[in-house]
């Protein structure tokens, strides 16, 4: 059976993930061109994006190790029974380290993006200088895969538990009679 305190811890987990990461659409580094004696330059305001995506990224990370762990990484371990709940359990481990894999390569991508600025100044007053900033929905995509992993691999969880605690059945009919004839 499922551990309930795992569902549980991992369900908080991911709901913090998932905060810290819309946390972190919102408060993206955005940047204008600013005038300073001879030259322009970009000016960011606070960085806090770049945090709030790094912390997000470990909750996930966490969490997924949890439920790894838990499974025993589906591959070590006593053998599960064959049944749905064994087919279930493969095809939503793999969904899950996909769905993972996406949201962890969002969610850092963005706090590095995030965190980089142009450090370049133009001392010529006609130009127009680009300032670098993230792109708007990075975050946001991040937010939207650590849902679909809280959930993949909660079911997941669910499944591998369902198949491993069944016991294989050696008491059937075996369909071939070789009783009186």
């Amino acid at each position: 059976m499922a551990s309930k305190f795992v569902l549980l811890l991992v369900f908080v987990l991911d709901l913090i993930a998932f905060g810290l990461a819309v946390a972190a659409e919102q408060r993206r580094s955005t940047a204008k061109v600013a005038q300073g004696d001879g030259y322009t330059y970009c000016l960011y305001d606070k960085d806090i994006a770049t945090g709030l995506g790094v912390g997000s990224f470990l909750f996930l990370l966490g969490s997924q190790l949890l439920i790894m762990v838990s499974s025993r990484c589906l591959c070590c371990g006593k053998a599960m029974s064959p049944s749905g709940a064994r087919a279930g359990a493969i095809i939503l481990f793999i969904t899950c380290w996909v769905f993972f894999l996406i949201a962890e390569i969002c969610l850092l991508a963005g706090s590095v993006r995030n965190a980089y600025h142009t450090k370049y100044r133009s001392y010529i007053r006609d130009t127009n200088i680009s300032c670098e900033m993230l792109r708007k929905g990075v975050f946001g995509a991040g937010a939207a895969f650590v849902v679909l992993t809280g959930i993949v691999s909660e079911l997941y969880y669910v499944s591998y538990s369902r198949a491993h605690d069944r016991q294989a059945s050696y008491n059937r009919d075996t369909g071939v009679r070789m009783g009186n004839l």
